[in-house]
């Protein structure tokens, strides 16, 4: 593994690749589109190379996604394992059956006494291992089938169990009934579990309304591809044989 991971380039922005046959390509990815669709756009401005990625961004995410090409998929274990750092926005008083914006607000509670000090305590109880259930709405499969289909058809099963690592976690101050969080956390964390669960330990009930993941690894979403300044780039550039 340690061999291939040396062998194997990184593309990062300006410097566009010799070759696109074996790369790691760290993308910043949009809002309003899933993890699959990058993919599917990266086909059409590369060719339709082998491709894979490593950790899915839900569609209402922004941020780094590491896209591995060729070769480069079989590192693709060796990037789902390490530390990835969130920043986002929570919102209190509402609960949705997705944990996030996707899905209509079910429940409203006035959160107007939930003070600063009230949430900085309850985001701290959330460091260290935990145990966190699997939100309905994930691409986890239970009897065959992705979780989220069973969720829009309105079926309700029991989901599984995992343990997390939550390596920190900070909340900024609150303006009116949101604030905003930073999150260094394990492979498998649904940060809007814990959004959903925060807003459980203060009785008022919370959703996250933005997330965007800035790190992973070493790897910086700074340091990465937006889709069109890589297809604007590699169209400008001197046709590559793939």
């Amino acid at each position: 593994m340690e061999s291939l991971i040396k062998q194997i380039p990184v593309s990062r922005p300006p410097i566009l690749a010799e070759s696109w046959e074996n790369i790691v390509l760290p993308i910043d990815k949009p809002k309003g589109i899933s993890s699959g669709d990058v993919l599917r756009r990266l086909k059409r401005i590369l060719g339709r190379l082998k491709m894979g990625h490593a950790g899915t961004l839900d569609p209402m995410a922004t941020g780094l996604l590491i896209c591995l090409v060729g070769q480069a998929t079989k590192l693709m274990r060796h990037f789902l394992e390490m530390p990835k750092v969130y920043t986002g926005r929570i919102r209190l008083g509402e609960t949705t059956a997705s944990f996030d914006a996707e899905t209509q607000v079910i429940s409203r509670v006035d959160s107007a006494h939930v003070t600063d000090d009230m949430i900085r305590h309850a985001v701290r109880s959330f460091e260290g291992t935990i145990r966190q259930k699997t939100p309905m709405y994930s691409a986890v499969r239970l009897g065959g089938e992705r979780l989220y289909k069973k969720a829009r058809r309105g079926e309700i099963v029991e989901t599984p169990f995992r343990d997390v690592t939550i390596y920190s976690i900070t909340s900024e101050p609150k303006a009116d009934n949101e604030f905003d969080f930073s999150v260094e956390c394990s492979k498998g964390t649904y940060v809007r579990s814990i959004a959903h669960d925060l807003g459980n330990k203060l009785e008022v009930g919370a959703h996250l309304v933005s997330l965007r993941r800035d790190r992973i690894g070493a790897y910086n979403a700074s340091e990465a591809w937006s889709l069109e300044s890589l297809e604007s780039a590699v169209g400008a550039a001197d046709p590559i044989i793939n």
